[in-house]
């Protein structure tokens, strides 16, 4: 996995309306001469595009691994629970209520601190819907259910953000808009320790907790068996979902899919329950999935980018069906 990781981030470097061979993008990468169109496209476009795919994918994947086992559902992740669309509230709060005029690119007005705020308003309003999930959770054990209420919240969200983008200024709305397709081209190399700090926080909260996830992925009667402080651990790793998750949503919009297929991907590729094994393996494939969506929307040849979303729904959707539909035979097959 880290190996195809590693090719599709070559590729994502090298292909694209205008094709930089590979011999060229190791000059660049080395600092030696060679084409300075093909330096800008690498260095200002390409690969600030693919680090915050690589980073996109990984924190997605990592969060929705933390839902699924929390909640000990397959079909739990930050969109289907309304996580996502709490973050949109977040950064749609920043977005929407900042002083700048809001033109071509996405808070270009308010620069590298700017970032920093949305990732943390975003992260926030992660928290708020996870806070709120949790506190249904302890009085609905159904698993569907608790999946209704999840959408149920993302529509609640979604009618603030609604008013929000109804009193906002023409040109703030037309911005937040384009970020609600999803995409890993609005984040420049200046931005990026923001998105890749707020990373290394997230995975750094959850590292610790394998043992407490093998544990919770029993039920939290189980865990307490077994000597784990569940409220303090589940508070520990539902924050770390929510950083994840929020960040990636502040930079790069609500990207759909990711975070339910990559970890239930990793799971069937591996066969593993082991959660110091899955962490890492779903990050991974969430950065292949990625870098593969990036790819394919820049339809290379063609000089058209596609919006991120429905490619990871082309990708993710058939994962899914086949978790549903995988499930309904193995309880068929039981006597």
């Amino acid at each position: 996995m880290a190996a195809a990781t590693a090719a599709l981030f070559v590729a994502d470097l090298a292909f694209g309306s205008v094709r930089i061979p590979l011999g060229a993008l190791c000059d660049i990468v080395l600092g030696r001469p060679s084409d300075p169109s093909w330096s800008s496209i690498l260095l200002l476009f390409r690969l600030p595009k693919a680090l915050t795919a690589l980073a996109a994918g990984a924190a997605l994947a990592a969060s929705g691994l933390i839902l699924q086992t929390v909640f000990r559902n397959p079909l739990a992740g930050p969109d289907s629970l309304g996580i996502g669309a709490g973050a949109s509230v977040g950064a749609a709060l920043v977005v929407l209520a900042s002083s700048s005029a809001g033109g071509g690119a996405f808070l270009a007005g308010l620069g590298l601190g700017g970032y920093a705020l949305l990732s943390l308003a975003a992260s926030a309003g992660a928290a708020a819907v996870l806070a709120a999930i949790l506190i249904v959770a302890r009085r609905v054990e159904n698993g569907v259910t608790l999946l209704i209420v999840g959408l149920l919240v993302g529509y609640l969200a979604g009618s603030l953000v609604s008013l929000l983008v109804y009193f906002g200024s023409p040109q703030k709305v037309q911005v937040y808009l384009g970020w609600t397709y999803g995409s890993f081209s609005a984040v420049t190399l200046g931005q990026l320790p923001v998105l890749y700090g707020a990373a290394a926080l997230g995975f750094a909260l959850a590292a610790g907790s394998s043992k407490s996830l093998n544990a919770l992925l029993m039920g939290e009667a189980f865990a307490r068996e077994l000597g784990v402080r569940v409220r303090r651990e589940r508070t520990r790793v539902l924050a770390a979902a929510a950083i994840l998750a929020g960040a990636t949503t502040a930079f790069c919009g609500p990207i759909a899919f990711l975070g339910i297929a990559a970890p239930q991907a990793a799971r069937r590729a591996f066969r593993s329950s082991d959660h110091a094994f899955l962490v890492p393996a779903s990050a991974l494939s969430g950065s292949i999935f990625a870098l593969a969506a990036d790819i394919a929307s820049q339809a290379p040849g063609s000089g058209a980018i596609l919006p991120i979303n429905p490619l990871l729904a082309l990708i993710g959707a058939p994962i899914i069906l086949g978790i549903v539909l995988g499930g309904s035979r193995d309880r068929e097959s039981i006597p």
